[in-house]
This record gives structure tokens, C-alpha cells and sequence, in this order.
């Protein structure tokens, strides 16, 4: 059985490939085999479960909610990740817009909401979701120092902040942001280059990686890209002779997991045998001209 190594923050240890449920209301399980599937990846050693609020059309934390109700005694060995900031337009929400909130009332609105839907006392860790950019710093500030002091949240973090919107959110806390949860992968390697991924390293922030088969065109896209990678990934699966149903996969997350900043990638797959099969990406290593060599079928052209 594989095990999945953790990574330390402050305080804070998170599993190294994190199990993403933005489609849980989609695959169609009852709470009975919901349970057993969370049951499953924390024997792997996946222990970090990603939610948001606005998942599944505001579903997703409560199909959660209910299965972890079925055995309560697993909340001990997971971090249990959501985010809020985002309103999206309908009945759900009451919103007319799909916008952005950050301000005091929707963000602990949120995060009681969250904790009810999950049956939960505390979320390891709240993210926003996106920034916003009629953000008040200072007002919002303090409003997630009093989640923290309150115990309903027990660390804080960001999504899709680029280094300055982090910063100056940081500017107003005296606890640490410890993950920001953006997009990376081989067709997405700006981060890599635009200083998201070497704030992290800077400031000791966890980067957590949505969509890091983007959006699954790593394995299925037919645009030029997505084919410069998809050969690129087949030759090295043949070249290391790896199972050629897995290795394109394994190796894709073998790409991110080699970064410096310890990127942790978010799968979001109701299968099994596929989490699974994508953990052996952790017991892979690539070599230096490997990883350009994907990196140089990601972006198209040689580093200068």
C-alpha cells in the first residue's frame, strides 16, 4: 500500500497530493460509498480534503457533511480545506451577479454556513477564493483574526492571489498566510515564471495546484499544445516503461511535485483505482533535462 508523505507548514501538515470535491455532487454515490472513498484515500495517506462553498451549485460540503456524519471518527485524521468570496448568481445565493464578497458579514456568514453544511466545529484551513478588488484589507483582516480566535477556523490562506494582493492582505494580519491555491500544470506554467511560485518559496506559503492536468487536455486535448505535451508524456511513459495507461498521468504530477516550493497538486477524480494509480507519482523522480524537456513541450519553445 502506498503512503502519501506529509508536508509541514507552521503548525499546519498537509498530505502531499490533496483529494479535490468540487464534483462530488456529480458522481453520483450515495453517503454509504461517499465515506468509504474518504475511508480509502486517508489509508493511502491522503489526508487533505478540498471543498469551497460554492461547489456543486453550494452542494458539495453538504454531501460531505453527510457522509462524514456516518463516521465521525475520520474528521480526526483529515485537514479539511474550504474557501469562500465568491457569490454566484442564483437562487442558492439570493445573488442577482456572480461576484465577489470579502466583507466581514458574507465572509463569517460563510464560514458558519460551511462548518453547518460539513457538521463540523473547524475547518484547518479557510481560503478565499478569489481576490477582490473592493477587498478592505483591514476590515477583513479582522474578521478572519476573529474565526481564528473564535476556533472555527484554525488557519488561513488565499486562491488565486497574485504576490502583491497577498501581500497586502498580509500587510493587515499578524497570523501568517500558509497556502495560496493557484493554477499550475504543464500547460499553465506561468507561475513558474510570473512570481506566484517563488512568493511562496519566499514567504514559506504552501502552494496548493487546481486543474494540474488542465482541465484533463494533458491526456484528451487535441489543441497544439495539449498534443506537444500529450506526445512528450507518451515518449517518456515508453522511455521509463511505464504502464502506459498511468504514466502520462504519474509523470504530469511528477513535473510539479519536483518544483522547489513543494506544489501540491488538487485531483478531484471519484475513481479510485485512478487516485490511486496517480499516487505513484510520489515515488518518481525526474532528472533535470526531463523536466525541461516537459517543460519545453508545455510552453512550446526552448528556455532562452
Amino acid at each position: 500500500m502506498q503512503c502519501v508523505t506529509s508536508l509541514l507548514a507552521p503548525e499546519l501538515s498537509l498530505s502531499r497530493i490533496a483529494f479535490g470535491l468540487w464534483r462530488l455532487t456529480d458522481w453520483s454515490y450515495s453517503p454509504a460509498e461517499r465515506i468509504v472513498l474518504f475511508e480509502q484515500m486517508l489509508d493511502l495517506g491522503v489526508t487533505t480534503f478540498d471543498l469551497a462553498d460554492i461547489y456543486g451549485d453550494y452542494r458539495c460540503e453538504q454531501f460531505f457533511g453527510e457522509a462524514l456524519k456516518l463516521k465521525p471518527q475520520l474528521r480526526e485524521r483529515m485537514e479539511i480545506v474550504s474557501k469562500c468570496s465568491i457569490r454566484l448568481a442564483g437562487e442558492a445565493s439570493g445573488a442577482r451577479i456572480n461576484h465577489y464578497a470579502t466583507d466581514g458579514d458574507h465572509v463569517r456568514g460563510a464560514v458558519e454556513a460551511s462548518l453547518r453544511d460539513m457538521g463540523i466545529e473547524q475547518m484547518d484551513l479557510l481560503l478565499l477564493h478569489r481576490p477582490d478588488p473592493l477587498m478592505d484589507a483591514e476590515a477583513l483582516a479582522a474578521v478572519l483574526e476573529q474565526l481564528v480566535a473564535e476556533g472555527k477556523v484554525k488557519h488561513l490562506g488565499v486562491s488565486n492571489f497574485l504576490p502583491h494582493q497577498a501581500d497586502l492582505l498580509q500587510s493587515r494580519l499578524s497570523l501568517p498566510l500558509v497556502v495560496n491555491q493557484i493554477e499550475v500544470s504543464l500547460l499553465h506554467s506561468q507561475p513558474m515564471f510570473d512570481g506566484q511560485l517563488n512568493h511562496c518559496q519566499q514567504h514559506n506559503i504552501i502552494p496548493m495546484a487546481w486543474s494540474p492536468f488542465a482541465g484533463g487536455r494533458l491526456f484528451s486535448g487535441n489543441d497544439e499544445g495539449a498534443v506537444r505535451v500529450q506526445r512528450e508524456l507518451q515518449r517518456l511513459t515508453q522511455l521509463r516503461d511505464l504502464n502506459p495507461e498511468h504514466g502520462p498521468m504519474q509523470l504530469a504530477l511528477a513535473w510539479l511535485l519536483k518544483h522547489p516550493s513543494k506544489v501540491i497538486p488538487v485531483l478531484g477524480s471519484g475513481n479510485p483505482k485512478r487516485l490511486v494509480a496517480a499516487l505513484g507519482a510520489l515515488e518518481m523522480e525526474l532528472d533535470r533535462e526531463e523536466w525541461f524537456e516537459l517543460l519545453r513541450a508545455g510552453r512550446g519553445r526552448d528556455v532562452d
